[in-house]
Order: structure tokens, then sequence, then C-alpha cells
């Protein structure tokens, strides 16, 4: 009887969650799986193709669609090198600094998790009005005579900082909650034993913390590989297409102006999402490598 009774309560708390997820992900998910292997625009019933949208996405040289894949995905790889480096170390080191100085870290702690509670379109709607050379402040102060969102490197600049700012919160908290749990005396011990700060770091925290670090790498390298409002609100692709991410193509061609290309747009989805699965799969890799 308390089986069937603790089933009853664990369907009543997994169940909602999982009807959202078949509804909102698995479904969605499969169906656009199918449809990357058709010739569909939204409203006819879709026609099988079988690969011909990946084969002219990968090797067509005279395609648009090959033209936008290898120019989206050439940004979207920037983007992620750029950022993902940056919104793991900042707030690591932020969080190693807040560990040591336990008094001032809830109020700093605060402050960087603010921009993490604003939506994207809230950000860049406000870095775009502070960095617009026409009204904004900030170029006047550092007297700055371009359009940072019109004129590179300063757009690509621009995406990076703003990104880095927006996000170091949510892994802030990570870290600085995963700091706390590292024994003291584990630490104590290695001070009387003549270690220096850097050495504690290396050898005593960065260990402690493994799995933590992995784990906001591999979340923050899928977030940005699918980045569409920074570059969409901020640049909107320009100047010249060198911030026009794969994301605001997917869009563009399944739900744009002209003839929707569903079936296209797809499989670039789908391609963009077995690199993002390579890619985490490279990370869980490496990291049972250094266990």
């Amino acid at each position: 009887m308390k089986k069937k009774h603790n089933g009853l309560w664990t369907t009543l708390f997994i169940g909602p969650h999982m009807v959202l997820f078949l509804l909102f992900f698995l479904v969605p998910a499969v169906f656009g799986i199918y449809v990357s292997f058709t010739d569909w625009d939204l409203y006819g019933t879709p026609k099988w193709v079988g690969f011909e949208n990946f084969k002219e996405i990968l090797f067509d040289s005279n395609s648009i669609y090959h033209a936008q894949f290898f120019n989206g995905a050439k940004n979207t790889i920037l983007f992620v090198i750029f950022t993902v480096p940056l919104c793991v170390i900042v707030p690591l080191a932020l969080a190693t600094m807040l560990h040591a100085k336990p008094k001032l870290y809830k109020l700093f702690q605060s402050l960087f998790y603010i921009p993490t509670l604003f939506a994207v379109s809230a950000v860049m709607l406000i870095w775009g009005f502070l960095l617009s050379l026409s009204y904004g402040p900030l170029p006047k102060w550092f007297g700055l005579k371009v359009d940072i969102a019109s004129t590179q490197p300063w757009a690509w600049i621009a995406l990076v900082l703003i990104t880095v700012w927006w996000c170091i919160g949510q892994n802030l908290i990570i870290y600085v909650a995963a700091l706390g749990g590292v024994p003291t005396e584990q630490i104590e011990a290695a001070k009387i034993d003549g270690a220096g700060n850097f050495m504690i770091f290396r050898k005593i925290l960065m260990p402690n913390i493994r799995f933590q670090l992995f784990f906001t790498t591999m979340t923050t390298t899928i977030a940005q590989f699918n980045v569409y409002g920074q570059p969409l609100m901020l640049t909107n692709g320009g100047p010249n297409n060198s911030t026009r991410v794969l994301m605001m193509d997917i869009q563009q061609n399944a739900f744009g102006s002209g003839v929707p290309a569903a079936g296209m747009a797809s499989a670039m989805a789908v391609l963009l999402g077995l690199v993002i699965m390579v890619v985490s799969l490279i990370q869980f890799i490496a990291m049972r490598k250094q266990d």
C-alpha cells in the first residue's frame, strides 16, 4: 500500500513536467527532424526529399542556403569561442574572491546576479541606447567617434562584453555554492604546510568544484550556440553579415518574408544540434578522462 502511495505522489510531481516536456520539446523536436527531410513552405503538405536539403546546404556552393549556413556557423562558433571562456572564468574568479571575503559575498552576489533577471530584449535595448552614437552617453564619455553597433571590431567587442555581463551571475551562484562546500580542513592544512593562494586554488578548490565547472561549461556552451537575441537587437547581423549568427538565418528562412523554406530551416537547425551534441560529447569525454 505504501508503494502505491509513493508511486501516486511521484506521478503527481513528475507528471506535469513530463506532459510539458512531451508537448513543448520532444514532439516539436521529432517533427522538426522529420521536416528537415522535406520540402515544406509551412502551408502545404510536406514533400519528402530525403537528404537533398542537407546536400544543398553542405555541398552546393551556388545555393544561398549554403552561403547562409557557413557564414552563420562561422559567426556562431566565433561567438562561442569569445564568450564561453569569459562566462566561465570571470564568474569563477569573482566567486573565488567572494569566497575569501564572506562578509561581502551576499551583496556582490546579488549585484552580479541582477542582470540575469532581465530578458535579453530589455538588456539589448538598454545597451543599444547607451552605445548609440547619436544620443548614447558612453560614446561621449569615452570620446568614441564611431557607431559601435555597425563598425568592426567594435560590434563584436560590444556583443561579447554585454553577453558576459548578462550571463555571469548564473554561473557565479553555482561557483559560490560549490566553493562553500569545500572542506575548510583541507584549506587550513594547506596553509599550515605553506601553500599560497594560487596553490590552494589549483590543488584544492579546483578539484573540489570540477563537476560544477563541467556543468557550467557545458550549459554555457549550449546556450551560446543558440545565440539569437543579442546580435539581432544590437547589430541586426551587421556590419556586412559579420555578426549574423545561424539562428537568425534559421528564423528568417522559416518565418521571414517571402516564401518560407521550413525544410531548409529545419535542416540547418538539425545540423546545429549535431554540432552542439559533438561539442558536448567532447567536453564529457575530456571530463571523464580527468577523473
